[in-house]
């Protein structure tokens, strides 16, 4: 499990570009921040629950589900953004 202290922000990009590849059973490039999540990878509802799951197991947070917002979602940036604030 990932402490506070390790989520650089290349860490959370990489976990979120691994958890997307489970997702959407596809492999990520882990680095890269500009896929859109909805427009490019094709995310929906169902699979973006079973990705802020996957991301709280992965690294050991709990988002607030109040501060969550569609342009959270624009990319795989933006979703860093909102998780390296919520940790």
């Amino acid at each position: 499990m990932t402490t506070m202290s390790d989520l650089t922000r290349t860490t959370v990009v990489t976990r979120i570009n691994e958890s997307l590849g489970h997702v959407l059973q596809r492999e990520l490039e882990p680095a890269d921040e500009s896929p859109r999540l909805f427009d490019d990878l094709g995310l929906d509802s169902t699979s973006v629950l079973e990705l802020l799951m996957r991301l709280e197991d992965e690294l050991g947070i709990e988002f607030d589900t109040d501060s969550l917002e569609q342009h959270h979602f624009d990319s795989v940036g933006t979703l860093a953004d909102y998780v390296i604030e919520q940790a």
